[in-house]
C-alpha cells in the first residue's frame, strides 16, 4: 500500500495530485478542485483519466493526503462517472432576493442556498 502522506485539506490540494481507487489502483491526477472557499465548501474534483475527465463528487474524493487522493470508488465506476459540464445557467437577482422583509426569512435564505448549491449557483 503506498504511502500518501499526511492527510490535508481541498483547500492546499495541487492539480496534478495523482488519484487512487478505493483499493489503491491508480486512476489519473487532478485537474480541476471544485469549491466555494469563500463559504468553506468543496464541492468535488475534475480528474484527468485515461479515459477523459472525470468528475468526482466530494463524497466520493474525501480522503486527500499530500501525495494521493484516495477515492470511494473502484476502478469500474469511476468508468461511469460523468464527464465534466459547464455550470447550469444562474437566475438573477432582485431587490427581493437581498431586502429582508421580517421573521421566516431565515429558512428562505436557507432553501436559496440549498437551490443554488444543487444547482451549481455558487
Amino acid at each position: 500500500m503506498p504511502d500518501h502522506g499526511a492527510p490535508i485539506s481541498y483547500l492546499v490540494l495541487q492539480p496534478g495530485t495523482p488519484c487512487f481507487t478505493v483499493d489503491d489502483r491508480p486512476v489519473g491526477t487532478v485537474k480541476r478542485i471544485l469549491a466555494d472557499e469563500e463559504n468553506d465548501i468543496y464541492d468535488g474534483l475534475i480528474l484527468d483519466t485515461d479515459d477523459g475527465e472525470r468528475f468526482v463528487d466530494a463524497e466520493h474524493a474525501c480522503d486527500l493526503y499530500e501525495n494521493g487522493v484516495v477515492l470511494t470508488l473502484t476502478a469500474d465506476q469511476l468508468h461511469y462517472l460523468p464527464d465534466p459540464t459547464a455550470n447550469p445557467a444562474t437566475m438573477g437577482v432582485t431587490p427581493d432576493d437581498t431586502v429582508k422583509h421580517g421573521l421566516g426569512e431565515e429558512l428562505g435564505d436557507t432553501l436559496r442556498r440549498a437551490w443554488d448549491r444543487i444547482s451549481g449557483n455558487y
